[in-house]
């Protein structure tokens, strides 16, 4: 049982330490340092016991905050890890890259700073690792049913991981040369390192999953050949389709979009760039960086393009600039509409609300090549029925060698998923897309019977968090359409949505 009184007696949050930022923007080492176990233990004690923790229902995943933060107030470490670990496969990735729904709904938050809920729980998974409470978890049987996840992501490494440990043999195929999806490719080091995904990965293998790189379903392989050979089909390739920005001078060279200028940084960091690759790389080093977008991959494209060594990096935002703190319209415990500070905001740049880019302005350089040299920006306005629309009369220029666009995502790759997407039509998987994601019913089914849909490519682009949560729900679909029962958990139904305002 928690300390009625700890909320009490310590007061003060207290957040995991960062390193000073002219330190940290030499590399692309974590942001954060380790926080004291004791502080650790202290401020997981704030967490009190409040009778109906809504923590469990901010958090899709369901974990259990209120025991493992008791057991953390209470140095037994090893507890609180078994604990963490029946509803959540990588809390070490959520406890850092999660922006935490379940610290918004804490009931402390009614009158005082939630508790440090990710601070803890990335507490708890690095104490994990390092004394080895982690064993692989073996099945004491094989099924005989056999499973193919497409896309390593975190939704198809959960569901694969979940699988596995039912007693299926599981094989994930990924179209890049490593695992880990936008997990290893999408998020920088300086947010997650990668050590930390490989060592979850050798636990996965250790248990039995199988991993096929360097494979693109819909090309490699199609399909029907795939669905020919597993008794069942996990579609979890996310929602990688950005949305794109289709104004005057789109075309100019320097636009691109933010996550090709990740992926690229991220290869380079891995070792994965060819010379070829490397000299078409797209670079911030001295230029004026323009980001279109406040999301968190903008925010991703702000921290690199400061370890690039930009000139300048300004943030450009289309809204009106949210609070940082839960406004009065919004009370606990709905999920308020805030600013979500990131480590990006204290290292410099500009951030700019009401912008609405109207115009890329380019000229030709000295190789023939028109470059964008800057951007035509007017002022936004709302207007009755919502829309926002440039206000005429109010255009200037922002200076600009380098523009992301931070948009967010549309869908999902229509990679041999239907008819019309495939040659020839026979070997697509058969699914129905309907806005830009797979149709899917209330068991995680497409319309093609055996292929499943987990994640974004069903979802739309989501957190981390849901992710995982449907990867486990979707393992368990699975287990009671082959099996004639099944212990895995459900955290999520597909139409379930996060509570807010």
């Amino acid at each position: 049982m928690a300390d009625p009184r700890g909320f009490l007696n310590t007061r003060k949050r207290q957040d995991r330490p960062s390193r000073p930022v002219p330190v940290r923007i030499l590399d692309f080492k974590d942001v954060y340092v380790r926080q004291d176990e004791a502080v650790v233990r202290t401020q997981a004690g704030r967490c009190m016991d409040c009778g109906v923790p809504f923590c469990h229902q901010g958090c899709p995943l369901g974990n259990l905050i209120p025991e493992w933060n008791d057991l953390v107030r209470r140095g037994r470490w090893e507890e609180a890890a078994a604990r963490l670990h029946a509803t959540n496969n990588f809390p070490e990735v959520t406890g850092r890259i999660c922006p935490a729904p379940c610290e918004s709904s804490c009931v402390l938050g009614i009158n005082q700073p939630a508790v440090t809920i990710k601070q803890t729980e990335v507490s708890i998974a690095e104490a994990a690792f390092e004394n080895d409470w982690l064993e692989p978890v073996i099945p004491q049987r094989l099924n005989g049913h056999t499973v193919a996840v497409v896309g390593s992501g975190p939704a198809g490494l959960a569901a694969a991981q979940q699988l596995t440990r039912a007693g299926f043999t599981v094989a994930v195929f990924e179209r890049e040369g490593r695992i880990g999806g936008l997990l290893r490719y999408g998020i920088p080091d300086f947010k997650m390192e990668k050590d930390l995904l490989d060592r979850r990965l050798t636990q996965m293998e250790a248990e039995g999953t199988r991993f096929r790189t360097g494979v693109a379903i819909g090309t490699d392989l199609s399909w029907a050949q795939l669905r020919g050979r597993y008794d069942a089909v996990i579609i979890a390739t996310g929602a990688p389709v950005p949305r794109d920005l289709p104004v005057p001078g789109r075309q100019l060279d320097g636009v691109h979009f933010a996550m090709d200028y990740l992926v690229q940084s991220n290869r380079e960091l891995n070792g994965e760039l060819s010379v070829e690759a490397a000299a078409a790389q797209i670079r911030a080093d001295g230029q004026h960086v323009v980001i279109l977008g406040g999301g968190d991959t903008g925010a991703d494209c702000i921290g690199t393009a400061h370890r690039h060594g930009a000139a300048s990096v300004t943030t450009l935002a289309i809204g009106r600039e949210l609070p940082t703190e839960r406004p009065a319209d919004q009370p606990w415990p709905l999920t308020p509409r805030i600013y979500e500070v990131s480590s990006a905001d204290a290292e410099g740049g500009t951030r700019e609300y009401l912008a609405s880019t109207v115009e890329f302005l380019g000229e030709t350089g000295p190789d023939g090549i028109e470059r964008v040299r800057a951007l035509r920006v007017a002022q936004t306005q709302y207007l009755p029925d919502g829309r926002r629309v440039p206000v005429p009369g109010s255009e200037r220029e922002i200076p600009a060698d380098l523009v992301l666009l931070a948009l967010g995502f549309t869908g999902v790759e229509d990679a041999g998923l239907t008819a019309e997407g495939s040659r020839p039509p026979e070997e697509a998987a058969g699914v129905v897309l309907e806005r830009g994601l797979i149709k899917r019913d209330h068991r995680y089914e497409t319309e093609t019977p055996g292929i499943f849909v987990a994640g974004d490519a069903g979802r739309g682009a989501s957190l981390v968090v849901w992710a995982i949560a449907e990867g486990r729900a979707c393992a368990r679909a699975v287990d009671e359409s082959l099996e004639t029962w099944t212990r895995l958990p459900s955290p999520v139904e597909p139409t379930d949505r996060a509570m807010s305002v």
